[in-house]
């Protein structure tokens, strides 16, 4: 119960201070931290990090959300979610956590690199077209659906750069749109892997209460940090972790 007290809230500051990737590290810890397995791990990590990005976007409304691109990602990701589910229950569990090991470097590299900022089709500014925003935006949810329901992963570390980079969104107003685009994803993820999932509550809500916290906490403490450190920061960490997953798996 300790640890998952423990680990709990590092996701949670995880998840406030980056604007995501809380789920990237939620679900090793719950395998290799709590013992759980990863078919209880998955659902497990999709209801704290759902609740802890909707947390986590309280003190980030102010900065404004693109309630547009937020729907269109959002629709896309719930039946991509569902299939995600499907195709995850067909898979050897041990595949699963080494596809999450390969996802956590692919994370880390993102956040290695430097996001660039410029007004595109789906921004708010001058430049925005939602002809051309819409079937960009539908892309990147069905993406992000699929990853949340087969990993149980949020989606945040692909969210934010595909928001900045790929559909034209200032920084800013992307956290805030990520965090909801997490919430809505958790939500889908969740209702796909509930049938036979019985919650254990003393666990979930050790976990998720100081999540929760963390999360407000270090959402409001972001503004004070240097963005640079952060994100190596969290990029050596999930690194360290996507060798340890790796590792255990191979050995198991």
């Amino acid at each position: 119960m300790m640890t998952a007290l423990a680990l709990g809230l590092f996701v949670g500051v995880v998840l406030g201070l980056v604007g995501g990737g809380g789920s990237i590290i939620a679900v090793p810890a719950l395998v290799y931290g709590v013992g759980m397995s990863p078919a209880q791990a998955i659902p497990t990590s999709l209801l704290v990090v759902g609740a802890s990005s909707l947390a986590a976007l309280i003190p980030r409304l102010r900065e404004g959300i693109n309630w547009p691109v937020v729907l269109l990602i959002g629709a896309a990701g719930i039946p991509a979610a569902w299939g995600g589910t499907a195709i995850g229950r067909l898979l050897d569990p041990n595949i699963l956590m080494l596809a999450f090991a390969a996802l956590m470097v692919i994370a880390g590299i993102r956040m290695l690199t430097r996001t660039r900022e410029t007004d595109g089709s789906c921004s708010t500014g001058p430049n925005r077209a939602f002809r051309t925003c819409a079937p960009k935006a539908v892309g990147v949810g069905l993406l992000v659906g699929f990853l949340t329901g087969l990993l149980g992963v949020g989606g945040g570390f692909l969210i934010t750069p595909a928001l900045t980079l790929f559909l034209g969104l200032r920084m800013k107003q992307a956290v805030g749109s990520s965090l909801t685009i997490i919430v809505i994803n958790s939500v889908a993820g969740f209702s796909a892997h509930a049938a036979g999932f019985t919650i254990a509550w003393p666990t979930v809500l050790a976990f998720a209460i100081p999540a929760i916290l963390g999360s407000l906490v270090a959402a409001r403490l972001a503004r004070r940090l240097k963005e640079n450190h952060v994100r190596i920061s969290f990029a050596v960490l999930i690194f360290a972790v996507a060798a340890l997953v790796t590792a255990s798996t191979v050995t198991a």
